[in-house]
């Protein structure tokens, strides 16, 4: 994304009303210690429009009931309003059927589903691949895993711009790799992996291939068919959705074969004390209760984006990231953290003789929300020789003259340290 703005790109930023679309967000108006909010922390989560708020409150005002099992009115509407969503899911991300959508809690319960269920074929001496890049929950479950099954976990290496090194990436693949699970884009460095050549290659020694999407869907449009990743997760909550809210897509073939992740409530067809059978796909995977008005809202979500374009969004998300890049240049003492050539829009970096820590709360002071440590991904920060960074994440509704306050609150803390 930070790349030079073509014509179309120059069009799209040009009709792109953020003043207009910052009127959808009610949060986004409201004062921080007598400041007006100046919000950049879109990667941890985005704020919500009011359609998505009033697609909630719908559904508990007027037809709040479990789905699936009831015969009356309100689980009726309940149900189609929860499945419609999934519909909306399937259609944003392409993929070939509804089936093959599973609504999780987010992007981590749908990595650890997978860990869990489809993990249990590991065997000691099989391989799991995964990057340097990845952030905790796409590193942990499949430490889990390997220490349950005997498996071994490889990571493929990042430079020193926060790329993936894709010829060890390649290297690393062999015979006994089983599994390669990494991101489509780096939640602490905003790098944006070729996850279609990856998956290319993972195919070719029979892996399959897990892509953590938590940070690419609100950004970038992805097509799982193009793709042809063999699962890919992501949250309701970065990309203006309800929190609690996930998907896994999955192949249908991939599902048929994994045995449930819970035990319980819609996951079943038939259940006697010598044994219990399945629900079709993708109940098999739905165990209790779940989300439902967080499904619902996170269906509105994508209507909402829908309605924008993801295009027209990233080339203003885009322009963002260049302007701050270019006043991160000029700003003494500061070093940008991941600088890959095709990255979205988050600018991680440091300030000599300030910890970040203390850079965020300076900046809080001024109204600025930015996040501030390891954003769990503890071995890129090891990697830049690091504690941890300031991170500024840019979304739709942000504006150059609220990346300006940012870098007048970034001088504020180095005249305070000076």
């Amino acid at each position: 994304m930070l790349t030079a703005l073509n014509t179309s790109q120059d069009d799209r930023v040009a009709a792109f009303d953020v003043i207009r679309r910052r009127q959808d967000f009610p949060i986004l108006h409201r004062a921080v210690h007598g400041q007006p909010l100046v919000y950049l922390d879109n990667a941890a989560t985005s704020q919500k429009p009011w359609s998505v708020i009033e697609a909630e409150r719908h559904y508990y005002a007027h037809y709040n009931a479990n789905i699936h099992r009831g015969v009356h009115q309100l689980s009726q509407e309940a149900t189609d309003a929860y499945e419609a969503a999934r519909d909306r899911v399937r259609e944003f991300i392409h993929a070939p059927s509804r089936e093959e959508i599973v609504f999780t809690r987010g992007t981590t319960e749908s990595i650890n589903l997978v860990a869990s269920s489809y993990g249990q074929r590991l065997q000691a001496g099989d391989e799991i691949l995964i990057t340097e890049m990845e952030h905790h929950s796409n590193i942990v479950p499949w430490q889990l895993l390997c220490q349950r099954s005997g498996a071994l976990l490889r990571v493929a290496p990042i430079d020193d711009v926060g790329q993936l090194n894709i010829a060890r990436f390649g290297e690393l693949l062999g015979p006994r790799t089983r599994l390669v699970a990494l991101s489509h884009m780096s939640n602490a460095l905003g790098s944006i992996n070729p996850v279609k050549q990856l998956v290319e290659l993972a195919h070719r020694v029979g892996a399959v291939a897990l892509l953590d999407g938590a940070q690419a869907v609100a950004h970038l449009p992805v097509n799982v068919m193009d793709i042809d990743c063999d699962f890919y997760a992501f949250s309701g909550h970065k990309l203006y959705g309800p929190t609690g809210i996930g998907v896994l897509y999955a192949r249908r073939a991939i599902l048929d074969s994994m045995p449930p992740y819970q035990g319980g409530g819609d996951m079943i067809r038939e259940v006697r004390f010598a044994g219990s059978s399945w629900n079709d796909l993708p109940y098999k995977f739905e165990a209790g209760t779940p989300n439902i008005a967080g499904g619902i809202g996170l269906g509105a979500a994508l209507d909402y984006i829908r309605n924008i374009g993801l295009e027209s969004i990233a080339a203003h998300e885009s322009e963002l990231l260049r302007y701050a890049t270019e006043l991160a240049a000029d700003f003494p003492g500061l070093t940008p953290i991941g600088t890959a050539a095709d990255k979205g829009a988050i600018l991680s970096f440091t300030l000599a003789g300030i910890h970040p820590h203390d850079i965020g709360t300076i900046l809080d002071s001024c109204g600025v929300a930015v996040r501030t440590g390891h954003h769990c991904a503890m071995p890129v920060m090891e990697h830049f020789g690091v504690p941890a960074t300031v991170r500024a994440s840019f979304a739709l509704y942000n504006t150059r003259p609220e990346i300006d306050i940012l870098f007048r609150g970034l001088a504020k803390a180095r005249e305070m340290f000076a």
